[in-house]
């Protein structure tokens, strides 16, 4: 039998987070803890997916419910079966790696087939907010080489700007979370590339992007909360160039590098992001962040503490976990 913790933790961030779908000050995410007979243990953390009505109460109902199936001979194959994708999926599919490398005295990127982890650059983050923020934020990020800018129906052209005339040779994305409407993507589509704006991230609801297949736009469209797991992958043919892959939507790192093989089969630009969290949600998506043109694993930044050891980051560069944080 493994004995399976689950804990809920509210890490504050630096300040309030905003996005076009809501504001946070507080991230409610969920730790699991498995432990062996030996003593041996794997942890990881999950913040969920709030848009879709996923809290720490309703993941860790999810896991109660699997207490007693949870033994040596479990597989992140029989978690594929036992969990729908979500973040209670993720966190024991984080946590099982986890331990099987505790247990065999291997890294996870040895259990999983890949190459060794090499330091990558991670985007920074600029949520919402008014110009006076938005132009500190960007001079803040002096040492990012890569700004994500959140933007919403009524406040986009002007945050980039506002960005772009702080940081000139930064490179921008955006991200609309589902805020904008087909004909405000179109009218934006050659000021945004006048601005500069190489890929903009989930523009339209999803559900509501079907007319994509028919816009021929300068700029690759990535899918976010259009992009689940890999079920999700054949109805984003020929909307998108690229998809983002994050654990606690696709449901755990054994998903994503699934998702990763699927996704570039099938032509797909690779992205990873985060639902905020800290080093320990981020350990694992590293992983997937090996195989991606974009990686945004911003999250332990925005947050006022982090976990020991926490991922060490050189300004952009975002070096490997240690085995005693995750892996």
């Amino acid at each position: 039998m493994l004995q399976c913790q689950v804990k809920t933790e509210g890490w504050e961030l630096i300040e309030p987070f905003v996005t076009a779908r809501d504001s946070m000050s507080v991230l409610p995410v969920i730790t699991v803890t498995l432990t062996d007979d030996l003593g041996r243990q794997g942890r990881a953390e999950a913040a969920g997916v709030d848009y879709d009505g996923e809290t720490p109460g309703t993941m860790s109902t999810q896991l109660s419910a699997l207490y007693t199936r949870l033994d040596d001979k479990t597989t992140g194959e029989d978690l594929l079966e036992w969990l729908p994708s979500g973040g209670a999926r993720n966190a024991l599919d984080c946590a099982l790696w986890d331990l099987r490398a505790k247990q065999r005295g291997l890294p996870v990127w040895q259990l999983a087939g890949l190459d060794y982890p090499r330091p990558l650059e991670s985007a920074f983050t600029i949520g919402l907010g008014d110009e006076p923020t938005t132009r500190r934020k960007a001079r803040e990020s002096a040492k990012f080489p890569l700004l994500k800018i959140k933007v919403n129906a009524d406040v986009h052209l002007d945050a980039i700007r506002w960005v772009r005339e702080e940081r000139p040779t930064a490179r921008l994305i955006i991200d609309a979370n589902q805020g904008w409407s087909y004909g405000l993507l179109a009218q934006l589509l050659p000021q945004l590339q006048e601005l500069g704006v190489e890929l903009i991230e989930q523009p339209l609801p999803r559900g509501t992007d079907r007319k994509l297949g028919d816009l021929d736009s300068p700029i690759p469209i990535a899918a976010d909360e259009s992009c689940t797991d890999r079920t999700s992958l054949p109805s984003l043919i020929g909307k998108y160039q690229y998809i983002t892959i994050k654990l606690d939507k696709c449901g755990g790192l054994s998903e994503a590098l699934a998702m990763c093989r699927d996704a570039t089969r099938l032509g797909f630009g690779l992205m990873v992001g985060n639902m905020c969290g800290s080093s320990l949600a981020m350990a694992p998506a590293f992983l997937i962040a090996q195989s991606c043109r974009y990686v945004d694993l911003d999250g332990p930044l925005l947050q006022r503490q982090d976990r020991s050891p926490p991922i060490r980051y050189e300004g952009a560069l975002m070096h490997a976990p240690e085995a005693a944080l995750w892996g």
